[in-house]
C-alpha cells in the first residue's frame, strides 16, 4: 500500500473542522500538534500530515491512505517502524514527498470495527493534564454531569504508548475490548498522558465532542479545588442510554447512531 497525494479528494467540512480545532484560543493545540481524517469511501481515508499545522489546514495539508493496509501492519507482529513510515509517505509525479501523520494507525483502527466518518486527535491542555496525573485511568471513567455524558458516552481509556506502530497496536487493542463489552465504538478516546481521540459520523460531532472533554476537564479540576470530585452512581444513569429522547439528542450533538 502505498499513500497518495490526492487533494482532490480531500472534503471541504474536514479543511473546516481541523482549522477549528487548531484555533489557538481554544487551546486544544499548538504548533504541529493533532491530526484529523474523513473517510473518502469505507476502506480510505483522508488524514493530516506530519509536521502541519491544523489552524492553516488546506487540501495540500492531507494525505490518503488505506484502511485495511494499515490494520495488517498493526497487526504483523514482524512489522516495524519503517514499515509503517514507507507505508505513510506519498510521493506525486513531480517528486514531492508528503507522509501522513504518525498517528494514522490510530485513525485506521478507529475504524476497524465500522465505517467512522471523522475522527479527530488534539492534546487539551486541561484534558492532558488530569491524564498525565496519577488518577488518569479513572478520571474520566464516571461522569460528573448528565450533558457530559450525553456527548461523551462511555469513554475509552488508552494507557500511553510511543506515538507510532506501538501507539497504534495498543489503541487497536483497547478498541477491541471496549467493542466487545458494549457491542459499538466510543465517542471519545483518552490516551495517557498524550491526548483524546473524537470519533463521529459528523464533522460538527467530532468538534463538539472534543471540546466537550476540555469542559469535562475543567469540571474535575475545579471540582477538585472545591473538596472533590461527586461523580454521578451507575443507579443514576443506568438508564440514559435505553432512554429515546437520549439518544436522538446524542445524536444530533455527538453524530452518533439515534
Amino acid at each position: 500500500m502505498t499513500a497518495r497525494i490526492q487533494p482532490q479528494f480531500v472534503s471541504d467540512d474536514l479543511i473546516a473542522l481541523t482549522r477549528r480545532l487548531g484555533r489557538p484560543e481554544r487551546d486544544l493545540v499548538i504548533l504541529a500538534e493533532g491530526n484529523t481524517s474523513e473517510l473518502v469511501t469505507e476502506g480510505t481515508f483522508a488524514v493530516k500530515a506530519s509536521g502541519s499545522s491544523m489552524e492553516q489546514a488546506s487540501a495540500e495539508t492531507f494525505v490518503i491512505a488505506d484502511v485495511d493496509p494499515l490494520l495488517a501492519i498493526i497487526r504483523d507482529p514482524a512489522a516495524t517502524q519503517d514499515d509503517l513510515t514507507a507505508a505513510l509517505t506519498a510521493t506525486d509525479a513531480e517528486g514531492t514527498v508528503v507522509r501522513a501523520s504518525i498517528e494514522s494507525l490510530v485513525h485506521a483502527a478507529a475504524r476497524a470495527h465500522g465505517p467512522v466518518r471523522y475522527v479527530a486527535h488534539t492534546h487539551p491542555t486541561d484534558v492532558v493534564a488530569l491524564l498525565s496525573s496519577a488518577e488518569a485511568e479513572h478520571a474520566f471513567a464516571e461522569p460528573v454531569y448528565s450533558e457530559e455524558y450525553m456527548i461523551l458516552g462511555r469513554s475509552l481509556f488508552v494507557p500511553y504508548a510511543e506515538p507510532g506502530l506501538k501507539l497504534g497496536r495498543v489503541f487497536l487493542e483497547h478498541l477491541d475490548g471496549y467493542v466487545e463489552q458494549y457491542g459499538e465504538t466510543p465517542s471519545l478516546v483518552l490516551l495517557g498522558n498524550h491526548g483524546i481521540v473524537a470519533m463521529s459520523d459528523s464533522a460538527a460531532g467530532a468538534e463538539a465532542i472534543s471540546l466537550m472533554a476540555v469542559k469535562s476537564a475543567r469540571v474535575r479540576l475545579g471540582a477538585r479545588l472545591a473538596g472533590g470530585v461527586a461523580a454521578l452512581d451507575a443507579a443514576t444513569t443506568a438508564e440514559y442510554f435505553d432512554r429515546a429522547d437520549f439518544r436522538e439528542r446524542r445524536a444530533n450533538l455527538a453524530g452518533t447512531q439515534a
